[in-house]
Order: C-alpha cells, then structure tokens, then sequence
C-alpha cells in the first residue's frame, strides 16, 4: 500500500521542481532523484550513472569501484576520494582513513542524501580549488558507500528485498536486544556481508567511521546494548564537547540511551569488532513534511558543518605519544610523555629493539590518558643496550580491545645517560659499554627537530 500510494503522490508532485544543490562558484549540482511521499529520492540508477560521471571527470581524485552486490545484484557502489597522487602525506607519514555509509534503510533518504552530499562537497571543493577540501584530500582517504540497500530504496521500503533490517544484522550481539527482522544470522544478507568484508580487507584501520541515517536529530555512539559509556568515552565526549561548543546544537549521546536498545548494527559492529570511532548519524525526519522540498545544502548545511568538522580533526581520533624527554640512570628509565590525541591508550611498553627489528626488552605497561601527559619511571635492570639498537613505544590507539597497535620508534628524542659510579661498574656487564653509548646517540642524532617538524604538519 506504501508503495502506491507514493506512485500517487509522484505523479501528483511532478510539476514540481527538484531540488538543487548550489557549489561555491554559484554552478546547481543536481540532487539526481524524484519526488516520492513528498520528499527527494534518489534511485540506484541515478545514482549509478553520477557516481560513474565523478569517476571520468575526476579520476586525479575519485576512485569508484564496489563492496559487492545487493540480494537482487545492484552494484553497492563506494566512492573513494583522495589525492591520488600522493601514496602518504607531504611528511611520509600515512593518511588518515574516513569510512562512510548511507542508506541501510531504503526509506531514509536524507542519510542516503547526507552520504552523497560528503563526497559531493570535496569533489565540488577540490575543482573550485578550496583550501580546506584540498587539505583534506591531501591528508585523508574518504570512503563513502552512498546507498547500501538499493533494493529497499527503490521501493521505498526500510527493509532489504528479503525485509530485513540490515542495520541489525552485523555479528557484535547479534539478535540479543528486542528487534525486528534481523535475518536468519549474523551478516545472513548480501549488503552487510559485503560491507563486513569491506571493513575487514580495505579500511581495517579506519580512523572513523559514520553510518547515516533519518529519523530523530542526533549523533550517536556506542553501545546500542548497554546504557553504559563505552571505554573509550574520553574520545566520544571531547568529540561531543568540540562539535556543540563549535559547529552545532545536535545531541550526542550513547545509543541505548539516546535512542533505545540496539544490537547488530554497523555502528557497534565498527567500534566492538573493528575497533574504530564509530557514530550514527541521524538526519531529521522532515523528508516525510509535505512540501519539504529545500536546497541539500541548506537543508542539510548543518549536518555536513558537523561531517567537515569530524573530517578535518580526524588525526586526533587515537591516542598520539609523544616522548618528551628520556633519561638512563642506572637501573632505571625515566620518560616524559605527552599524548597529543584525544583518546586514550592503558597498554603502552618502552621496547628496546636490535639492528633487525626484533625486540630484545620490553618495559612494564603503563598507561597514557587522552591529552595527558605522564612521567614515569621503567625498571631497566634487564635492558642490555646492543650495537645499532633503537628504543620504540608500543601501544593500542584506542583503549577498545579491538582497537589496532602501533609501534612507533623514538626518531628524533634526545636519550640522556646519566653518568654516576655505578655506570663504571657495569661497564664490563655490557649496559653502558662505550660501544652501547655510541649505537645509542648515533640512533638518535636527529634529536628533536625532526619530530617537532612531524607534529606542526600534522
């Protein structure tokens, strides 16, 4: 009956014009869609055939390929955006890597319009020669999956083809919480097990990741199942703080609470399982107002003010450890170190690495709050410096579990040995051999400039 009485109100609202989205230089960018119950729908053929024109107009930037098909075999499209002549960064350091989706519900077409105008934005950016867009490109990779449930969107249905709601059929809780329709498993249906697959083998380490949605105005983060903050709460309430105090009014809030209880959604999955910053965004439900019908980038400005704000402070969505300063006395290491990300990490080790890369000490763990700095002193007694041997840290960048880990080396600190009578007496025990200390201040030459130069350009 849904679908009818669209087909109606289509044809009813044909003489009405579709809305445009304006770019900086006063050129309209076409929202490809059509008026269905009173609000602007985009089919996967429209959306087939733009995609496809970024593709050839922007190949130096727009990297179009697929996560696979939908039940009914409608290509999942992803747009990938970045400046692709550059493999790094301007520093050699790695991208930052953005993972985006839209339109898990087929009837929720302002998130499926939120995906299409954050990369229509950078595309638009990038021609028109905007700074920002530029930067963002040079320094990130965005990859954005516009509608993942064409099926469901062609018929207007929130459901996929077999009426399942692909937004509960990711494997963190699967089928756990009171639900509707979550499928026969876990990733039991064609879109969200090619999303999986996605997130596993291509942005395994996204540094953020947003799935858009419609229905009530807010942002929200882990968990769906539990009223509890997630470990990582330091990261989400900066990111809350930062984005009201600057951009927008817009709650954020845990989902269980923000919303109700959700289990095997993408939002979860991402955060629980991948390990990433996670957040649904939900546009409001005015698309469903009769005679809505208003510019994408004045209906829907305020939301991407808040994606371009989670894109440009992206690098800071992991903890950062910074060395500061770091002395041998005898037994012992004494370090300073600051975190210049906003999240925290609970694990870190000083390890002491030989010629080849091997580990050959590592310190007790020690823990590094979200912009904080620590000072601590490491029990070396076992440390046994080596000809051509490097100090690195160790640690996860998020305290989520399934958060990746990184091992970093002290380029560029300045290591201190502090000379004192017992240093004379453990010479012939080979810690502070004059061969020791060579290696050592030859593997840190550069001391600290060359880092310094990292953290301005980052």
């Amino acid at each position: 009956m849904r679908v009818a009485v669209g087909l109606v109100v289509c044809m009813l609202l044909a003489s009405i014009p579709v809305s445009t989205a304006q770019s900086d230089s006063g050129e309209a960018d076409a929202w490809p869609g059509d008026p269905v119950d009173s609000h602007v729908h985009m089919t996967w053929a429209a959306l087939t055939l733009e995609v496809n024109e970024w593709a050839d107009d922007y190949p130096e930037i727009v990297d179009l390929t697929s996560i696979g098909q939908s039940e009914l075999g409608k290509t999942l499209w992803v747009v990938r955006l970045s400046n692709w002549s550059m493999e790094t960064k301007f520093d050699g350091s790695p991208k930052e890597v953005v993972y985006i989706d839209g339109g898990h519900h087929g009837n929720e077409y302002l998130g499926t319009a939120l995906a299409w105008l954050s990369a229509k934005w950078y595309i638009n950016g990038w021609a028109e020669g905007n700074q920002e867009a530029i930067d963002a490109l040079d320094n990130t990779e965005l990859h954005i999956t516009i509608m993942l449930n064409p099926d469901g969107n062609d018929i207007d249905t929130r459901w996929n083809i077999n009426q399942v709601d692909l937004n509960r059929n990711y494997d963190h809780y699967w089928n756990t919480c009171p639900t509707t329709q979550p499928g026969s498993s876990a990733f039991s249906e064609s879109e969200t097990a090619s999303n999986g697959v996605y997130m596993n083998t291509v942005v395994p380490d996204a540094d953020l990741y947003v799935t858009m949605h419609t229905g009530v105005w807010i942002m929200l983060y882990p968990w769906g199942k539990w009223p509890e903050q997630p470990a990582d709460w330091e990261l989400y309430h900066k990111i809350r703080e930062d984005v009201q105090n600057n951009i927008s009014s817009i709650p954020i809030q845990n989902a269980n609470q923000g919303l109700y209880p959700n289990c095997g959604t993408s939002r979860d999955y991402g955060y629980g399982v991948m390990g990433y910053p996670t957040f649904t965004f939900e546009t409001d439900d005015e698309q469903f107002v009769p005679g809505s019908f208003e510019n994408l980038n004045e209906r829907l400005g305020e939301e991407m003010d808040v994606m371009r704000f989670l894109i440009n402070n992206v690098w800071y969505n992991r903890a950062r450890l910074n060395v500061q300063s770091f002395l041998i006395d005898g037994d012992s290491i004494d370090v300073s170190v600051d975190n210049l990300g906003h999240a925290s990490t609970t694990n870190a080790t000083l390890q002491y690495l030989d010629a080849n890369g091997m580990m050959v000490w590592n310190s007790s763990t020690f823990g590094v709050n979200a912009t904080n700095s620590t000072t601590l002193s490491l029990d070396a007694a076992n440390l046994s410096m080596i000809d051509g041997g490097t100090f690195a840290l160790n640690y996860q960048v998020r305290v989520i579990e399934s958060s990746r880990w990184v091992n970093e080396p002290l380029d560029g600190v300045e290591i201190v040995i502090e000379e004192s009578e017992e240093t004379s007496f453990l010479i012939g025990y080979g810690l502070f051999n004059p061969l020791s200390l060579m290696a050592c201040f030859i593997a840190v030459a550069a001391i600290a400039n060359e880092r310094k130069e990292m953290d301005e350009a980052a």
